[in-house]
């Protein structure tokens, strides 16, 4: 399931209520879990709210000139926090050493374990980061464009990127409106763009009608894909974060030149 529209099944429900490690992002997409952990059977539960854990780090969701606001965003006075929090090669690092120190916790005598193999994936993590640095670094723009929803503010704002796009990261909005689709062509023009970019659920149709109205009518529609939802095909073909991540670096690469 999408990670905004998922609900939890009887099984699920149970199942959580007997977990030893239960992680969650802990934003408006997870309304469901207060409910979930009120009849807990594992008293001794670890729960991780990942947005807790980034404390001061964890950022307010943007309404960016140009992007197109939902009409309970422009009411609503609470905060809300991007919840896209896994973006960030910088946050992922955080996670990993939090997980693992639960896990060790939770089974003392492989402790040592969790926090190698915490060490060894951070570098890992580490490593990715320092070439997302380099790119944005080396690159002639500093600015992409997306006719979509934007999940990755995490991302850009590690790198001092600019961005335009249609909609927010949570947005369920799916048809843009004309003065969003007028701001998002001119801009196209303004800065020349060659790229423009969606997620991976995206159908493309904004996208598309930005290209075939800006003034070049060539870019290419590339995809950054968001990880907001993975099938099991997709697990046991080999996909994982890093592999995601380090093709999310490629096509950013292609869209910055």
């Amino acid at each position: 399931a999408d990670f905004h529209s998922y609900q939890p099944t009887v099984d699920d429900i149970a199942s959580i209520s007997k977990c030893d490690l239960f992680i969650y992002v802990g934003g408006e997409s997870d309304d469901w879990v207060k409910s979930a952990l009120d009849n807990v059977i594992n008293k001794d539960m670890i729960v991780i709210n990942l947005l807790e854990v980034l404390g001061d780090k964890a950022k307010e969701e943007q309404l960016v000139e140009g992007m197109q606001a939902e009409s309970e965003e422009e009411d609503n006075e609470d905060v809300e926090y991007d919840e896209h929090v896994w973006l960030s090669l910088k946050n992922a690092q955080i996670f990993v050493n939090e997980i693992a120190s639960a896990l060790g916790k939770i089974d003392k005598e492989n402790t040592s374990l969790y926090l190698e193999n915490a060490a060894s994936y951070n570098a890992k993590l580490s490593n990715l980061d320092a070439q997302f640095e380099q790119v944005v670094k080396n690159s002639n723009r500093d600015t992409i464009l997306f006719g979509d929803r934007f999940p990755f503010l995490y991302l850009v704002e590690d790198y001092g990127l600019k961005y335009f796009a249609a909609f927010l990261g949570c947005s369920a909005e799916t048809e843009a409106s004309f003065e969003t689709m007028a701001f998002l062509i001119d801009k196209t023009n303004e800065l020349d763009l060659d790229v423009i970019l969606i997620i991976e659920s995206s159908d493309g149709s904004i996208a598309k009608t930005i290209k075939e109205n800006s003034n070049k009518k060539n870019q290419q529609i590339l995809v950054m894909d968001s990880l907001q939802s993975a099938t099991v095909k997709e697990y046991n073909s080999g996909r994982t974060y890093l592999k995601v991540m380090q093709n999310n670096l490629e096509v950013l690469a292609e869209a910055l030149k």
